[in-house]
């Protein structure tokens, strides 16, 4: 059985400034050490009393292509990557202060916020990391489109992604599955990038979307191949797609034990897999005070 930990947070506050993929928008983020048990939490700082939005699934909305949050009338959104880096990275405790709505989108991956998090460092804190075990399978979807978790021999959090775009896609089909740790998440997760197909690139841009990214700025796939960049790893978008996993699961607010298997799952699945997660964990509650 996976060991319990204790919290962490981050040693100082570090920043880090973008543009948002969706809106075009110049968006700063700060990273600022949290007390224990506080979790992430987003701060609006361009709003009147900067309101505070938990990252936790209940303030989920679904938006197509990107995890939102919402609290009140404050939302952040496209923050799956960012979520990603907190939670590859073990920090549980942060206030992540923005000036917009939507997180920069970078480089297409999360290593610029993994990055900025270890320049600013971790601090382990007195509190223990609340910890949810999957006793029992959760399967969500169809034959087109599935996710679950169950039981986990190991005592650990593995990750399982099935990507499929077909045998004539650009990018195909590919499939992989890791053992969840800090270190594996940096070196082989974190640098992954977001990708797309040209065609769906093309209808953001007529909609009014993404008008300030470019094919450097994230994999755009053509009928012939990658356009105008280089993959990272051979099976770099089933690597971002568990990137992207990483990033859902941690709305559950706690470290999860258990095997997840994804198949062309998304933002959506991955939410309500972990909302169902939580409800369990609700219902075991109340039978423990019964």
């Amino acid at each position: 059985m996976e060991a319990t930990r204790n919290q962490r947070t981050i040693a100082a506050p570090v920043t880090i400034q973008g543009v948002g993929y969706w809106s075009g928008q110049d968006v700063r983020v700060e990273f600022r050490p949290a007390a224990p048990n506080e979790g992430i939490v987003f701060v609006r700082g361009d709003l009147p009393d900067s309101p505070r939005i938990a990252a936790i699934v209940a303030n989920r909305v679904e938006t197509p292509r990107r995890t939102v949050l919402r609290s009140g009338e404050a939302s952040v959104e496209m923050i799956e990557h960012l979520m990603a880096a907190l939670s590859g990275m073990q920090i549980d405790n942060c206030e992540v202060w923005v000036d917009q709505p939507e997180m920069p989108g970078c480089d297409g991956s999360c290593m610029p916020f993994v990055e900025a998090l270890r320049t600013a460092g971790a601090v382990e804190q007195v509190a223990v990391r609340p910890q949810h075990i999957i006793r029992d399978l959760i399967r969500l979807g169809d034959e087109k489109s599935w996710i679950e978790a169950r039981p986990c021999s190991s005592g650990k959090r593995v990750l399982r992604y099935e990507l499929d775009y077909g045998a004539s896609s650009p990018i195909g089909r590919q499939s992989l599955e890791v053992s969840f740790s800090p270190r594996h998440f940096h070196l082989n997760l974190a640098p992954s990038r977001t990708f797309l197909l040209e065609a769906e690139a093309e209808a953001l841009k007529a909609s009014g979307l993404g008008q300030r990214a470019s094919v450097s700025d994230l994999l755009v796939f053509g009928s012939r191949g990658l356009i105008q960049n280089q993959l990272r790893f051979p099976d770099e978008c089933v690597r971002h797609k568990l990137v992207d996993l990483v990033g859902d699961l941690s709305l559950a607010g706690c470290d999860l034990v258990g095997r997840f298997v994804a198949y062309r799952s998304g933002h959506r699945l991955n939410g309500e897999l972990v909302r169902a997660i939580v409800e369990q964990q609700q219902k075991d509650a109340l039978k423990r005070c019964a």
